[in-house]
C-alpha cells in the first residue's frame, strides 16, 4: 500500500490538475506544469560534493535523450515526449559542494575551480539543490523512494577511522578530518580550537590528508591570508609554536599513500626542513624497479631528499629553517601518553614494525620494541569512513559501504549509490568523477530498459510538503548564491577570495529566515 502522505497528497494535488470546467477563465497553468512533472523521469541525488554533482551532471548531460520504459511496458506517447530528466539535488549542510569547499586545503585553490562546472550542473532548468535537508532525519529514503523514479546515495565519508587505542580521548588528541574541518569552515567543527602551543605535532597517517595537514600547520601564516581559510584558523595559526611536525605509518617508503604532488609541496616548504633517515631506504633503489611509473617516480624523489647531499642554494634555505617535518616508517602507535596532571596529551607510544608478505599483501607486524615520542599535539588520519543514513538502507559496518553492484544497491531496485559510499573513502576528485558516470550511466541503463519503477512520481511536489509540515525550509541554489556573495564581499577587505559562513543560524538569518 502507497505511504498515507502519498495518498494524502494525490488527493489534494489531482483536483487541482483536473481541466477547469467549460468556459471558465481559470489557466491551465498548473494542469500542465503538473502533467509534465508526471511524465519527466524523476531522479534525487543525496550528497552535494563531488560524487553527488558529477553523478547530476552525467544523468542531465546524457547524449542520447532518455528512451522512457518506466516499467516492464512500452513507454506511452506521453512519456516519449517529455524524455528528458529531471534531478534534485539534496544536501544536509546550508551549501553546497562538499569536500571541494570542506576538505580541499585552502592553498589548493585551481582544484576547487570545479565548483564553477557544479555551479553550471546547479543551475539548469532540469536541477535543484535543496540545503539544509537532512535525510535519514528530516526526511527518510523510502519517502524519498516513493517520490522519485530512483535515488541515488553520494553522501560520502562523514566520519572518521578510530584509533582504538588508550589516551584516545585526551585534550590534544583529534581527527585530522576535524581538523580540515575547522581549517576550511564546516560549521560543525568551527568550535574545534586546537591548542597549538606546544613545540611538536604528531601525524598518523601517511597519506595526502596527512600531508596537507602537516603543510597547513607549517605554512608560514602570511602565505595562507589571501586563502579561503578562515579567519579563526589563521589567527590561531599566527600563535601557533608548533615547530616540528611528525607524520608516522606502520608500513615503509614503499607503502606510503601521499602523492608525488604533495611531496614535492612539503620538500619546497618555504622556512622548513625535511628529516628523513638514510637507513629506512636501504634496498629501496633495487626494489622500486618494476614498480608502476607514478610509484615509481614519487620514490625516487622520497630517496633523493633522504640520502643525497643537497646543493648549496637548498642546503643553505634548510640550514636557515626554523621548522621541520620529518616522515618516522615503521610504527603503528600503541598508546596516547598523557602529561603528569592527566589533564592532556604529552606524548605517544610507538611500537616498532617490521614488514611481512609482498605486494599488496605487504602488513606490518610489532617486533617487540617501543619509543615514546614526545608531543602535544597528536592527529589521526587513518581514515575517512561513510555511515548507514537509512535502516532501509543494507550498509557493511566492515567495508564502511553500501553493497552495490556496479552502483546498484543490492536486493533495492531503484535505489544506487556513487562516489565514496559505493567504493570506500579512496582515490582524489577524478576519480569520484569516474566512478559517479559510471553509476550515472547505470542509472540510465536501466530507466531505458525499464526496470525503474513504473507510473508517475512527483518529485520534489511531495517531499516539500513534507519537509513544510515537519518545520524544515530546504536553502535553494539562489539561497546559497546569496551567501556566495556575503562571503565574497566579507573577504573583499581581506584581499581573500571569500570570507566563509561558519555559523548556519547567521546564515539562515541572512536568508530571511
Amino acid at each position: 500500500m502507497a505511504p498515507r502522505w502519498w495518498r494524502w497528497w494525490v488527493r489534494s494535488a489531482w483536483p487541482r490538475t483536473r481541466p477547469p470546467p467549460s468556459g471558465s477563465t481559470q489557466t491551465l497553468g498548473f494542469h500542465q506544469q503538473f502533467s509534465t512533472q508526471e511524465q519527466t523521469p524523476q531522479i534525487c541525488v543525496v550528497g552535494s560534493g563531488p560524487a553527488g554533482f558529477y553523478t547530476a551532471q552525467h544523468l542531465l548531460k546524457d547524449p542520447q535523450g532518455l528512451s522512457l520504459c518506466l516499467g516492464p511496458t512500452s513507454p506511452c506517447p506521453l512519456l516519449q515526449h517529455h524524455s528528458r530528466a529531471h534531478v534534485d539535488i539534496y544536501e544536509k549542510q546550508l551549501v553546497p559542494f562538499g569536500l571541494v569547499r570542506f576538505g580541499v586545503a585552502p592553498d589548493h585553490p585551481e582544484v576547487k575551480n570545479v565548483i564553477n562546472t557544479f555551479t553550471q550542473t546547479a543551475r539548469s532548468d532540469r536541477c535543484a539543490f535543496h540545503g539544509n535537508v537532512v535525510v535519514g532525519r528530516d526526511v527518510t529514503v523510502p519517502e524519498l523512494r516513493a517520490a522519485y523514479h530512483a535515488v541515488v546515495l553520494s553522501y560520502g565519508a562523514e566520519d572518521h577511522q578510530a584509533l582504538e587505542i588508550p589516551g584516545e580521548e585526551l585534550p590534544g588528541v583529534f581527527s585530522a578530518r576535524a581538523l580540515v574541518g575547522w581549517y576550511n569552515g564546516l560549521p560543525e567543527n568551527r568550535e574545534l580550537a586546537p591548542d597549538l602551543s606546544c613545540d611538536t605535532a604528531v601525524i598518523l597517517g601517511q597519506g595526502n590528508v596527512a600531508l596537507d595537514v602537516a603543510r597547513i600547520l607549517l605554512t608560514p601564516p602570511e602565505h595562507l591570508e589571501k586563502t579561503d581559510i578562515t579567519e579563526a584558523a589563521l589567527e590561531a595559526l599566527r600563535r601557533s609554536q608548533v615547530k616540528t611536525v611528525w607524520i608516522v605509518g606502520r608500513r615503509g617508503p614503499l607503502q606510503v599513500a601521499f602523492t608525488i604532488k604533495e611531496l614535492r609541496e612539503m620538500i619546497q616548504l618555504p622556512g622548513t626542513r625535511p628529516i628523513l633517515d638514510p637507513v629506512d631506504f636501504l634496498g629501496l633503489q633495487d626494489r622500486i624497479t618494476e614498480v608502476q611509473r607514478p610509484r615509481k617516480r614519487l620514490m625516487e624523489l622520497l630517496l633523493r631528499t633522504a640520502t643525497e647531499k643537497p646543493g648549496v642554494e637548498e642546503a643553505a634555505r634548510r640550514a636557515s629553517a626554523s621548522r621541520a617535518w620529518g616522515l618516522r616508517f615503521f610504527r603503528s602507535p600503541q598508546q596516547v601518553l598523557p602529561s603528569p596532571d592527566g589533564r592532556r596529551v604529552a606524548g605517544i607510544r610507538l611500537a616498532v614494525t617490521r614488514l611481512e608478505g609482498a605486494g599488496e599483501a605487504t602488513r606490518a607486524v610489532p617486533t617487540g620494541d617501543v619509543e615514546d615520542l614526545p608531543c602535544g599535539l597528536v592527529l589521526s588520519s587513518i581514515g575517512y569512513k561513510s555511515c548507514p543514513i537509512d535502516p532501509s538502507v543494507p550498509f557493511d559496518p566492515k567495508l564502511g559501504v553500501i553493497p552495490n553492484t556496479e552502483g546498484r544497491v543490492v536486493d533495492v531496485p531503484g535505489l544506487y549509490c556513487s562516489g565514496w559510499v559505493k567504493r570506500g573513502p579512496t582515490g582524489v576528485i577524478t576519480t569520484t568523477m569516474t566512478d559517479s558516470f559510471l553509476t550515472g550511466q547505470i542509472l540510465l541503463q536501466d530507466l531505458k530498459a525499464g526496470l525503474l519503477p513504473s507510473g508517475p512520481r512527483p518529485g520534489y511536489a511531495a517531499i516539500q510538503a513534507l519537509l513544510s509540515s515537519r518545520g524544515v525550509w530546504p536553502v535553494s541554489f539562489s539561497d546559497w548564491e546569496k551567501l556566495d556573495a556575503e562571503e565574497v564581499s566579507r573577504g573583499q577587505g581581506a584581499g581573500k577570495p571569500r570570507e566563509k559562513l561558519l555559523d548556519p543560524q547567521e546564515m539562515l538569518r541572512l536568508l530571511g529566515r
